[in-house]
């Protein structure tokens, strides 16, 4: 099925786990890839999908804001595998590490589905071998998503909205806020300035694309 651009938006924006193909329906289930993704990558999974004409793969996205819970990120993708475990072929997982401590890794494999390598998502849109070459402690990092939903996922989360003096506490030992930037957006690139500006933070944006995101798609596309 070949869905459409408002379809594409909805299924990316979905807060809950829910089974989406490019229409926005349930998939067939059979001969079928399922990828489980943090809800953060939705919108890149769909675009890389539509890119490649990869309609074979379906995606159900957990809740983005586990982002600001990793402790539940291993048990949240336990329970989606075992959810989906029939209706699919293959299934794969869209998360690195993401402050799992390993656990998401020892469940994937105990699972028997693969997962992107990794730390985080920072590290697997720039590539992983240039972002272990980096020294960037001082670094603070947004990705297309986080540029949007920065208010929801940054800033009141950390009280920021209500204590603003707290913001030299959370970020005085950062210099710069890095945009890593799937999509060549103007708008999204002044929006990630102003953020490095409310911070009080020097900003650099750098065109990572989908970096192994899309690498790790075309190795799950295949298997299917």
């Amino acid at each position: 099925m070949t869905g459409t651009p408002d379809s594409d938006t909805r299924a990316s924006a979905a807060p809950n786990d829910a089974t989406l193909t490019a229409a926005g329906l349930a998939p067939t289930g059979h001969g079928k890839v399922l990828i489980i993704a943090c809800g953060a990558l939705a919108r890149e999974i769909l675009a890389l999908r539509a890119r490649h004409g990869w309609d074979h793969i379906d995606l159900t996205c957990l809740p983005a804001i586990l982002h600001n819970h990793p402790e539940k990120i291993t048990d949240a993708v336990r329970e989606a595998v075992a959810r989906h475990r029939t209706s699919h072929d293959r299934i794969f997982v869209a998360y690195a590490d993401c402050g799992t401590g390993g656990t998401l890794q020892t469940a994937c494999a105990e699972l028997g589905v693969e997962m992107i390598a990794g730390p985080h998502c920072y590290a697997f849109y720039e590539g992983l071998t240039r972002f272990e070459g980096l020294d960037e402690i001082t670094s603070f990092y947004l990705t297309d998503f986080l540029v949007r939903q920065f208010d929801a996922f940054v800033w009141t989360p950390l009280g920021l909205d209500r204590h603003p003096e707290l913001r030299d506490m959370y970020f005085g030992h950062y210099e710069t806020l890095v945009y890593q930037a799937q999509t060549d957006d103007p708008t999204l690139t002044d929006l990630a300035r102003s953020h490095a500006e409310r911070l009080g933070l020097q900003f650099e944006r750098r065109l990572t694309g989908y970096g192994d995101l899309e690498t790790a798609m075309a190795r799950w596309a295949a298997a299917g």
